[in-house]
Parts: structure tokens; C-alpha cells; sequence
């Protein structure tokens, strides 16, 4: 089957679903537009076009049509662009950002593995929105729940890997509001691990860029979020990412739209180009069409405005002198990061001021930090870097005295 002809059976399945089932696809004001988006994305030409004609016309801080907005730089977590970076605002599914970042924390740490099967309880197969329709006790590995989750978003699938993660989900969402805390999500507080529409589950278009950047620090992630089409039950169930622009964005690294009629339509869209990083995260769009509009206006004008800049460290550093040792001065090394963060066209601005102690007392340590190297850009410090011990100096005794003394004199004849 070809990807047009599936699309238009998915669209049919669903648009029926819609008539005949309307109390589940409107669970909990739960618009039908989620599961509608991955199956409408029988997405022409005509309509990324226009997309595309919308971000080109849309101006960051004037015309963004959207209530709240931030542009972040994944790599530093630097602020690009705010607009009401604030104000809290339902997310709709964006929620699932915190999720799938708890989930990945315990594969990582081994509490759970991708190839565990997971039981569907009756509290999940029952959770509406958008799904996968599972059964109680209908049984799925982690890995293909994720694939539910992350790419089709599905609640149920969610639900499931909340339960087998914490016990429940409200054990799970309060390990999700203590991680919000630990990341400083201030500003966040979340009731249920989907995103459903819910009295005081309220976060802001900071605090979602600020748990999208921790959720890309696992590269695992990027299996499902860049994942533009996929099967589930040996190929007879289809999912289509609700993300268009993972297919439609160059460098598109995910990561989660979110819709309800609460929340209006939300996108934490991340995309990577030449080193450089973005996290463009829109809340609050009265359409999908707009949501993807703004987000890509974000990504767009923050790609023609930075750049990722690498450093060489600057030549022939001196050895560091070293009191009170065996060796009288120690060699140094650096470990510049893989690049900055700074605006095109000021990579000439770049400086890089050395910062070293007249001296330093033995022993010292192999890779022992004995100064930095400040990095600015037209003079003002943006980031720093340490200068190491290239190499360890013991401290001077008296019988080591003694013993390059007696070298000495052998040297001497």
C-alpha cells in the first residue's frame, strides 16, 4: 500500500471513529484534532507551500499568531525570543514532553527495557483522546507503547507506560511535577501525564523549552520523534506523526504538538542545522495551521541569526611555574566546547582571554583545573572553558630532594 492510498483509509477510519464513537474522541473536551492531524497529513504540496508563505510573512514579536512563544537554544538554554514566556497556559499534549522524559530516565537507569511487555490496565484503555484503542489486558512492549506515545500520542499508550514506570498515574504525575521542580519549571504544574484539559494543569512556553532541551539529552528520543510514519500490531495498526514538520522541516528533530479546546493548538518544535540547535516552543494557537506557521517562523528566523561558532584554543600557552614540586613547571592542556552560541556575522568579534596563577603549589594532579580561558564577543564574556595539568607534579621531599641531588651529581661525572 502506498503512502497516499494508507493516509486516505487512516483519514476514513478516523473521521468514522469520530461519528460513531463522538463520546471518546471528546473525552474530557478532548478535540478529535490530534488523531485527525496524523491522519489528515494526506499533506499536498499546496498546503506546506502555504505554510511556508505564512512563517515568511509572519515577524517575531509583531504578528506572532499565538499567546505565548519561546525560541531556545538547545545546546546553552539561552532565550533567543520570548513572548509571554511566562504566562501559564493549558499544554494539551505537550505534557507527554515530561512523560516520555521520565520514561527515558528509566531505561537509561535500568528500572525499565525497551523489550518489556507492559499489561494495559482497564484505567488505560479506558483514558479516550487520542489512542490506540487498547485493550485490558491486552499486552505491548515499551518500545512500541513509546511509538504510540511519541509519535501518534497516544493516551492510553501513555497511561500504560506511566502505571508500569511509578505503580499509577498520579504516582507518576507526582514524579513528574518533583522533576519540573529539579529542572526549575517554576511556573508548571501538571495533574495528568497527558495532557487531557484539567483544573490547575498549567505550564508556560519557557518551562515546556526548558523540559523539551532535558528530553533531547537523550539521544534515544530521537528513534521516535523524527519517526515520520510507523506500525504497531505486525502492521495493522498505522501511525503518522502529528508533527508535520519532522517530515516537512529540514533538520526537524520533533518533538510534540498538544491539542484540546482548552489549550488551542501547541507544538514544542526542535530542529537542528550546522551544529545549532533550536527549540521554538508556540502555546495558545487558534489553529494548527498557525501553530506550525509560528513555529516555524521561530526556527527560520532563529537559524538565519546564530550560529554555532567552534573555538581553537589559543596558541602556545605557557606551562604554569609550580612551587614546592619535583618538576618546576607543569605543561597545560584545554578542552574548548564543541562551539558558541553567537549572532552571524560577529564571528571576528570572538576573543579568547587566557587565565592563568602566577604559580601553583604541588602536588598537582594530571587534568587538575588551573585556570580558564574567557571567550568573548565584542567584549563581553559568553562563555568560559578550563585549562587543565597536561600531566601530574608530585610534591618535593627530602628524601626526593635526595634523590635528584645524587642524580645530578652522576650527571656531572
Amino acid at each position: 500500500m502506498n503512502g497516499h492510498h494508507f493516509l486516505k483509509r487512516l483519514f476514513c477510519a478516523v473521521l468514522v471513529g469520530a461519528l460513531l464513537f463522538p463520546g471518546q474522541a471528546l473525552a474530557a473536551g478532548y478535540l478529535p484534532m490530534e488523531e485527525a492531524e496524523a491522519a489528515m497529513a494526506a499533506i499536498t504540496n499546496e498546503i506546506i507551500e502555504e505554510e511556508v508563505s505564512m512563517a515568511a510573512a509572519i515577524t517575531p514579536g509583531v504578528d506572532l499568531p499565538v499567546k505565548s512563544a519561546v525560541l531556545m537554544d538547545q545546546g546553552t538554554g539561552a532565550v533567543l525570543y520570548a513572548e509571554n514566556e511566562d504566562v501559564k497556559l493549558p499544554p494539551a499534549s505537550i505534557t507527554k514532553i515530561m512523560s516520555l522524559l521520565l520514561i527515558m530516565e528509566a531505561i537509561d537507569s535500568g528500572k525499565i527495557a525497551l523489550t518489556d511487555k507492559v499489561t494495559c490496565s482497564d484505567t488505560a484503555s479506558g483514558y479516550g483522546g487520542s489512542q490506540i484503542w487498547l485493550k485490558p489486558g491486552e499486552e505491548m512492549t515499551v518500545d512500541d507503547l513509546l511509538k504510540a506515545a511519541a509519535i501518534s500520542s497516544a493516551n492510553d499508550a501513555t497511561v500504560c507506560l506511566a502505571e508500569y514506570v511509578a505503580g499509577s498515574e498520579a504516582a507518576f504525575v507526582q514524579l513528574m511535577n518533583d522533576k519540573a521542580r529539579e529542572l526549575g519549571m517554576t511556573n508548571t504544574t501538571f495533574q495528568g501525564a497527558t495532557g487531557l484539559d484539567s483544573d490547575g494543569h498549567l505550564t508556560t512556553a519557557k518551562d515546556i523549552a526548558i523540559m523539551s532541551r532535558a528530553l533531547l539529552e537523550h539521544p534515544l528520543i530521537l528513534n521516535y520523534s523524527t519517526v515520520w510514519m510507523e506500525t504497531l500490531r505486525g502492521g495493522e495498526t498505522q501511525l503518522v506523526n502529528t508533527n508535520r514538520l519532522v517530515r516537512f522541516y529540514q533538520g526537524a528533530t520533533g518533538l510534540k504538538t498538544g491539542t484540546t479546546s482548552g489549550a488551542g493548538s501547541c507544538l514544542s518544535a526542535t530542529a537542528t542545522r550546522d551544529g545549532l540547535g533550536l527549540i521554538a516552543v508556540v502555546m495558545g494557537a487558534d489553529t494548527s495551521d498557525h501553530r506550525f506557521a509560528a513555529a516555524r517562523s521561530l526556527l527560520d528566523w532563529g537559524f538565519a541569526n546564530f550560529m554555532k561558532a567552534a573555538l581553537t584554543p589559543p596558541e602556545n600557552i605557557l606551562p604554569v611555574p609550580v612551587t614546592g614540586g619535583v618538576e618546576t613547571q607543569v605543561e597545560v592542556t584545554c578542552l574548548p566546547p564543541e562551539g558558541i552560541l553567537i549572532e552571524k556575522g560577529k564571528k571576528e568579534a570572538i576573543t579568547q582571554d587566557v587565565i592563568l596563577p602566577e604559580s601553583v603549589a604541588a602536588p598537582v594532579e594530571e587534568g587538575q583545573e588551573l585556570g580558564t580561558i574567557a571567550v568573548c564577543v565584542d567584549g563581553e564574556r559568553v562563555a568560559e572553558y578550563p585549562i587543565l595539568a597536561a600531566s601530574g607534579v608530585e610534591r618535593m621531599s627530602f628524601g626526593k630532594a635526595l634523590g635528584i641531588l645524587g642524580r645530578t651529581l652522576i650527571a656531572m661525572g
